[in-house]
């Protein structure tokens, strides 16, 4: 017997498919875009003949509706690239700090297995670890660490959606290399195009609950650990995509370097004499904000279109 969550895609991919013309209602890629990243849908074909399917999240059968700033919540169905590869965009996602259950975060990537989605490139915006990245970096992810599923809050827990895999899968390879090997091919090519200063890495994301930014103690820890970013996202997606047989490609935007410095004593004698103003301006030295976080996603946008719109064309 189909379990509830089964039932509940399969009737939300009755309904796109009910309203998608019949060449978008198999889509090949599903394209996540993280915060401030929602510029990756321009890379859609929209010319003379191409057809392009929106809708709000809210206005889609079961459908997660998305509260923070940078994620629109949209679903998008076209092609891209001179091949046509069907696609559909995930524009924002809903987030396990905002109240939602692990199986209601996940609950797109359900849907897109259904609809043959093969491939899913997830994208997001982090922090960080690494110091010799800089703001503006990309990161493509070879491997995660699940601090909130550590510790109780996985995706996969409760009964195994026997519909959509088995009940442990293995995460070892859960970063498909022939992607990752793609993305650096398309990198290179995007680079020599276009030169810039801007450079890709590939690393570890650490996924922490949120909502807050992490302290300077819990940053050294998760570089300890062997982080290279870290974020609120992507992770749980990731491992039911692969759990549903997906292939997977992540890629991180760092928008802030995560301060690793211990917190200064109150009684160093560097502090001692300075006035209230002085000493916020001291603390607030690398501190983390939303603001940031999306205005380094725009700066970013037309690399990060390059790069998405070369790896799918060759997919």
């Amino acid at each position: 017997m189909a379990t509830s969550a089964f039932n509940r895609a399969i009737e939300t991919v009755e309904f796109l498919r009910l309203k998608l013309p019949l060449h978008l209602s198999k889509p090949r890629v599903a394209i996540v875009c993280g915060s401030g990243l929602g510029g990756l849908a321009d890379t859609v074909n929209r010319g003379e003949g191409d057809v392009v399917e929106t809708w709000e999240y809210k206005d889609v059968p079961n459908f997660p509706v998305s509260t923070v700033a940078g994620h629109e919540g949209k679903l998008i169905f076209g092609t891209m690239g001179a091949e046509r590869v069907p696609v559909v965009l995930l524009k924002g996602r809903a987030h396990f700090y905002e109240g939602h259950a692990m199986e209601t975060v996940t609950f797109a990537t359900r849907v897109c297995k259904l609809l043959d989605v093969q491939t899913m490139i997830l994208t997001n915006a982090a922090g960080g670890l690494n110091q010799e990245y800089s703001v503006g970096d990309v990161v493509c992810l070879n491997d995660h660490l699940n601090l909130a599923g550590l510790v109780g809050f996985h995706p996969l827990r409760g009964p195994n959606e026997e519909d959509f895999g088995v009940r442990f899968p293995p995460l070892s390879d859960a970063y498909d290399l022939s992607l990752r090997k793609l993305a650096h091919k398309s990198w290179k090519e995007l680079r020599d195009q276009t030169p810039n200063q801007r450079r890709m890495h590939e690393g570890v994301y650490a996924f922490v609950a949120g909502p807050t930014y992490e302290t300077r103690a819990e940053c050294r820890m998760l570089r300890n650990l062997g982080a290279d970013v870290v974020g609120m996202s992507t992770v749980p997606e990731i491992i039911v995509a692969r759990h549903s047989g997906m292939r997977v490609l992540a890629f991180s935007l760092v928008t802030n370097i995560s301060v690793l410095d211990p917190t200064v004593r109150a009684d160093n004698p560097e502090v001692l004499n300075m006035t209230g103003e002085e000493l916020e301006q001291y603390m607030s030295r690398g501190r983390a904000n939303h603001e940031e976080v999306l205005e380094a996603g725009r700066l970013a946008a037309v690399d990060m279109q390059g790069l998405v719109l070369r790896i799918v064309s060759q997919l």
